[in-house]
Order: structure tokens, then sequence, then C-alpha cells
């Protein structure tokens, strides 16, 4: 994945065009930053992906430097660089600094047919950030979690799993409405010992 972004950025920056990025701000944006070869070119993202790069760093998480619009960046930094932004900032006036660019979204979706296209990007990135059942069952045991609250997807049969292997689990309503089964669980663990 990472081979085919760098290589997609450095023929546009040896064409002189800027390589938007379409990600979500949060996970996504830092999982595609800590992947790419910083040395390509400056990595400009927008003001909704920045604050959360610093919520990883104060984390002890290392992310390559970051550069906002507002920077004073020249025309030919931009030329070079890699622009991570949300899917929102997509045909916004936002956009237009960039000049002549070429775009991709980097997302799970990108592995269906056609997607790419009803997104309207020249490229696609298959980026998922769903995982499967062992590796949500893997995930939990390396955290060394003893609670475990279970927010999306098969709610009640994940926490019968977390129960039976001697974890307190719940479920735990969010402001983000209902999630069909067919979803993939999102967990947030808690160590008591920490």
């Amino acid at each position: 994945l990472f081979a085919d972004i760098n290589q997609w950025w450095r023929s546009n920056a040896a064409a002189g065009r800027a390589s938007v990025l379409f990600c979500y701000s949060f996970g996504k944006a830092q999982r595609l930053l800590s992947g790419v070869d910083a040395s390509i070119g400056p990595l400009i993202v927008h003001g909704a992906v920045e604050p959360l790069n610093q919520v990883y760093r104060d984390a002890g998480v290392t992310l390559p430097p970051t550069l906002l619009v507002s920077n004073a960046l020249t025309p030919a930094m931009i030329s070079q660089s890699l622009v991570l932004a949300p899917p929102s900032a997509s045909g916004t006036p936002w956009m237009k600094r960039f000049g002549s660019y070429s775009d991709a979204f980097a997302s799970g979706w990108m592995l269906l047919r056609g997607a790419r296209r009803r997104r309207g990007v020249e490229r696609g990135f298959v980026m998922s950030d769903h995982a499967d059942w062992p590796g949500l069952q893997s995930a939990i045991k390396g955290t060394g979690a003893e609670r475990v609250f279970v927010t999306h997807g098969s709610v009640a049969v994940m926490v019968r799993w977390l129960t039976e292997n001697g974890l307190d689990a719940q479920s735990f309503k969010t402001e983000y409405g209902n999630e069909d089964d067919l979803t993939s669980p999102v967990l947030m663990s808690t160590d008591s010992s920490a």
C-alpha cells in the first residue's frame, strides 16, 4: 500500500502536481503519515487533521512533521507535497490553493468496484480500519485490559465472548446511532493496572 502511495506521490511531484489524499482525520490520517516516505516532499494536512496529529504526538506516537496551508507555503513546496484532507474538503474553496493536483482516496471502500469513480478521484488506495473476529480477539488480549466496552457491531456476541473469557465486558451506547450486525465492533478497553 505505502509503496503504491509513495510512487503516486513521486510521480505527481515530478510533474509538479500536489498529491491530495482524502482520508478520515482520526486514525487513518495518522496511519498514512506513519507509513509514507516523508523524504519525498512536504506533508500538508487539513486543519481538521492537525489537532488529532498533536493528540497522537502527545501520546508518544512518532509522526513526521506536518504543515498547514496557512504556514505560508510557496507554490514550489505545494507542488511537491502530499496533502491529507478529510473527504468533506473535496470540491471546497480550500482545495483551490493546490492548483492542478492529483487526488486519491484511502479507504476500505476502494476495494469495491466503482467506488473510486463514485468518489470522483483519480486513484483509490485500499486501506481498511475494520478488523475481523480473530484480529479483534488478538487485539483485546494484547492490551491486557480487564474491562472492555463494546460500542458497535455485534455487541451482544462480543460481550458474551469477552465475559466467557474472564473479562468484565459491557455494551456502551454512543451518539453515533445504531450499527447493523454486519459491522465490526469498536472497542474501548481499560487496563485497571494503569
